[in-house]
């Protein structure tokens, strides 16, 4: 199966960079570029990737507002943002805008195309460190408007076994390794994942670490 990739970034050295990259892999095909937010949008309609490499600042339409826009017309593509460590208050929007997860744009050869593949598979950039502490930093500034236990009665319908794999995913864990910690098969940690995702209403796996958080259940900065 051929991973269908839209690159969209206003700067042209970085896009075709990028696009010369995955597009030289045999599994990926590069089957669209986007210098602004609205190119994007036309890309991911006209082209239905499976992942949309998105910068956030872009003209016409930054990058945050193109990923609300394609999560709200489309679940099937994957939207990883294309960041720099100063625009951390932008990547915190990015969350609930449906990013799956980030890439810094001086990420090496081989990361780039292992987080494409990644996050085809139905995984989450959540193991870099960069991306754990973003979502640790941007729940440590959520207003606590609801009390704890109002908190955490939104966990209620979960069974036990998916709390710790809820609590593992906060931690940045694989499918692998929360199978290895667990003692458990990745079949089994791939089903209680669906089953969290689907009874908390959450988009994907870093939303799942947002609640995570949210409710108490992983602490910021914790192990």
């Amino acid at each position: 199966m051929t991973i269908r990739v839209v690159v969209a970034d206003d700067q042209e050295l970085v896009r075709s960079g990028f696009a010369m990259i995955l597009d030289a892999q045999p599994d990926i095909s590069v089957v669209a570029e986007a210098g602004d937010g609205l190119a994007a949008i036309e890309a991911v309609r006209a082209h239905t990737p499976d992942v949309l490499l998105l910068d956030i600042r872009m003209p016409r339409m930054d990058g945050i507002e193109a990923a609300r826009v394609v999560s709200a017309q489309t679940s099937a593509c994957r939207i990883v943002m294309l960041t720099t460590f100063d625009v951390d208050e932008y990547v915190y929007d990015a969350l609930y805008a449906g990013a799956a997860g980030f890439l810094l744009k001086d990420v090496r050869r081989d990361d780039l195309v292992h987080a494409v593949r990644m996050v085809a598979s139905g995984e989450a950039l959540l193991a870099p460190s960069v991306t754990r502490r973003l979502i640790a930093d941007y729940t440590r500034r959520l207003p606590r408007t609801e009390a704890p236990a109002r908190r955490s009665e939104r966990l209620d319908g979960l069974t036990a076994r998916e709390r710790d794999t809820m609590r593992c995913l906060a931690l940045g864990m694989s499918n692998a390794e929360i199978a290895e910690e667990l003692v458990v098969s990745e079949h089994t940690v791939k089903t209680h994942v669906s089953s969290i995702l689907n009874k908390l209403g959450l988009r994907d796996r870093v939303h799942a670490v947002i609640c995570a958080y949210e409710t108490g259940l992983a602490v910021p900065g914790g192990a």
